[in-house]
């Protein structure tokens, strides 16, 4: 096994409408992960992201920087830097920027281990 150094902030920043910019930082092209997807979010004022995992994933969104509302199962968290969600197969959140500050998240994607 290698390590590889990404350097993050050489990531291509792509710009989703409504969902603020996003920065792949972990797949297969960037460093051979098979298994798994991370990425980097920014997300404005109004933005926000809908984080659905399908039956064969996990997903786990952190709060790196900023303040923000982690909307689940119909109730509103309010939420701050170091703060997390973790959603199982089929399980699906909303996380929106609130302050004045940018909100900056790490996503990871990986599928359901086989049983």
């Amino acid at each position: 096994m290698t390590t590889t150094y990404i350097r993050t902030g050489d990531c291509a920043k792509r710009k989703v409408p409504g969902a603020g910019e996003v920065a792949e930082i972990m797949n297969e092209q960037l460093c051979g992960a098979k298994n798994g997807l991370a990425m980097l979010r920014w997300l404005g004022a109004g933005e926000k992201i809908e984080a659905q995992a399908k039956q064969n994933e996990h997903q786990l969104i952190y709060l790196m920087d900023g303040k923000g509302v982690i909307a689940l199962n119909g109730k509103d968290y309010e939420v701050g830097k170091g703060a997390g969600i973790y959603l199982g197969p089929n399980e699906q959140a909303s996380v929106r920027q609130a302050g004045s500050a940018p909100l900056k998240l790490f996503h990871l994607v990986v599928p359901k281990p086989a049983s």
